[in-house]
């Protein structure tokens, strides 16, 4: 049996952050983990987060799931589909003041999908130099495709999607402890 090399989790997660950094250590910048259903974007945002930190970077986590419309608002598509994000609320509260830096605190969870209802805002801040790692399905969908500096795409088991060609890069997770980079350019 032969046994097919696969990188450690610590070493794709610093090779994704030495790349970030390489372009956005500088003012304030947005990462998207994005995928289809639950590919495993929450859990690779909180590692990314971490391998950020560990880079000696201000990295902070946020979830569009944070910011949904509640069901009743959402409509009747909202079964098929990711799930509606309020984007009105998502810039104001998360985006904007994020951008703004400063002083200026933003709040990173806005709404509780699960009870639907909304949450005590919880302020946070942070230096002038920092990232904000964000994760969700399809965050690069029409009304939400123009914030993120830089997207991660998750896969697992080469599961494509429209959106992820626009990704900067995509990783699988098949194996979570040992994610991989993949590079599927045509040439």
């Amino acid at each position: 049996m032969t046994t097919r090399w696969a990188p450690a989790k610590k070493d794709t997660l610093r090779a994704l952050a030495t790349e970030i950094l390489h372009n956005y250590a500088k003012g304030r910048a947005f990462v998207a983990v994005d995928g289809l259903a639950d590919a495993g974007q929450a859990a690779l945002a909180d590692d990314l987060a971490a391998a950020l930190v560990e880079a000696g970077h201000p990295a902070f986590r946020a979830s569009v799931g944070d910011f949904l419309l509640p069901r009743a608002d959402a409509g009747a598509g909202a079964a098929s589909g990711p799930a509606p994000v309020d984007g009105s609320l998502l810039r104001r509260a998360l985006v904007e003041p994020f951008r703004l830096g400063g002083s200026t605190a933003w709040v990173p969870a806005a709404f509780d999908s699960e009870r639907q209802r909304e949450v005590e805002p919880r302020w946070v801040t942070g230096p002038d130099d920092a990232l904000l790692v964000v994760d969700g399905e399809a965050l690069g969908r029409p009304e939400l495709a123009g914030l993120w500096n830089y997207t991660v795409w998750v896969t697992a088991g080469g599961t494509r999607g429209g959106l992820r060609a626009g990704a900067t890069a995509v990783v699988d997770v098949t194996d979570p402890e040992h994610p991989r980079r993949v590079f599927d350019d045509a040439c």
